[in-house]
């Protein structure tokens, strides 16, 4: 198993990274948080988990070890494989995912792409009583690589797409963040790809 990666950030995308670890070019599939600590040009560590299948080597990278825990954790309940994995804590984060569990909230569960009512009451099931808390403290948390004004709308439509939304939906969400993207410019802030991502997944949700 390879614990984590370090080396030069390379290319960032909405859901991955790109690693320069020896002159190789590693992927690593990361969730918002883990993003969101990565700069191009910089040196950065990825807390990682490999998974392998038959036609398939797929590194993911998570932003502390906690994080990672609770993605390997999901993957042992029924039905749950590493996309939705990653997509649960996408739309939900390690500490609200552990709240849902323990509060047996099938509601906020339900608010990820790709998981039912059915697929909630059995992952409760099946976790609630090996959930823990954290197993160290979270590490800082920095903005993410700040696009320019035009690159938002595509970056955060690819991550819904991804995530499992179709196009109409995720030109639908993208259209419903615009504003406040649009407000954020206008105060002079940088755009936050990982806060419009997470904004435009719970506004699916409720609708």
């Amino acid at each position: 198993m390879i614990a984590f990666v370090r080396g030069r950030v390379t290319a960032i995308f909405v859901d991955s990274a790109v690693i320069d670890v020896g002159g190789v070019g590693i992927l690593v599939m990361c969730t918002p948080p883990a993003l969101a600590d990565l700069t191009v040009g910089a040196q950065a560590t990825l807390t990682t988990s490999m998974v392998v299948r038959e036609d398939s080597l797929t590194l993911f990278g998570f932003a502390d070890y906690d994080e990672r825990s609770v993605f390997e954790l999901l993957q042992t309940a029924s039905g749950v494989g590493p996309k939705l994995a990653q997509a649960t804590l996408a739309v939900l984060g390690a500490e609200e995912l552990r709240r849902a569990i323990i509060a047996e909230d099938l509601l906020s569960l339900c608010k990820v792409p790709g998981i039912g009512r059915k697929g909630a009451q059995r992952m409760v099931l099946e976790l609630k009583d090996r959930i823990r808390g954290p197993s160290s403290p979270s590490t800082g948390r920095s903005a993410m690589p700040h696009p320019r004004h035009d690159e938002w709308q595509p970056q955060v439509r690819a991550g819904l797409l991804g995530l499992g939304w179709s196009a109409r939906e995720a030109d639908t969400a993208v259209a419903t963040v615009a504003p406040m993207a649009a407000e954020t410019l206008s105060d002079g802030e940088p755009i936050d790809i990982s806060g419009l991502l997470r904004a435009a997944l719970r506004s699916l949700s409720r609708a």
